[in-house]
């Protein structure tokens, strides 16, 4: 599997926005599948990630998060936050395009750019499912995009099925004979602290 970058990022973002677009007048402020937040605030958490994961690759810390966060506003409708989304995918994907694959930011450890775009790509698919579920939407994530982030993230998950081996990954699905995670990390860390 090759490393992950913009095109990735793009593609999940892209595939959230679609499924959700035409979906805005629905009630966002129901819970978001097995979260106990709503529909709006995990988009509004998507939004956060992926601006986290840019603002991390662009400063460069090596010993921790930026002491900043995106806020959006309460009142802001379904369809100008899935801009906020966009926007703050593109900004993840233009910094993750700006970037030397030899460059190192923290995410629990020092963090390659292929790293934070499967983390944002993990993050944009997993709640993209859990507001589908909210919002009654059938939608499944793409299979090379899962396997991809298995591969980056999750590389000792079990053989099976990309999608549903990630949802399972994340906590959201069964498999069987498999106990469902109730909690899960995502490896990015190219070089993870020994207490990762």
């Amino acid at each position: 599997m090759g490393l992950m970058g913009s095109r990735e990022v793009d593609h999940a973002v892209a595939e959230m926005v679609g499924v959700l677009t035409g979906f805005e007048s629905a009630d966002w402020r129901r819970p978001a599948g097995p979260l106990d937040w709503s529909c709006w605030t995990t988009a509004a958490h998507v939004a956060h990630d992926l601006h986290a994961y840019a603002m991390q690759l662009a400063a460069l810390p090596d010993t921790g998060y930026l002491p900043a966060d995106l806020l959006v506003r309460d009142e802001v409708s379904p369809r100008d936050l899935l801009r906020v989304v966009t926007g703050a995918g593109r900004l993840l994907s233009t910094v993750l395009a700006a970037s030397a694959p030899s460059v190192r930011a923290w995410h629990w450890g020092p963090t390659d750019p292929s790293g934070f775009a499967a983390l944002g790509v993990n993050e944009t698919l997993v709640h993209t499912h859990d507001i589908t579920i909210g919002l009654g939407v059938r939608w499944r994530p793409p299979e090379a995009l899962c396997r991809a982030v298995l591969a980056r993230l999750f590389p000792h998950a079990p053989p099976g099925d990309p999608a549903e081996v990630l949802l399972w990954c994340t906590g959201r699905l069964d498999l069987p004979g498999r106990p469902r995670p109730t909690s899960w990390v995502a490896r990015a860390a190219v070089e993870p602290p020994d207490a990762y």
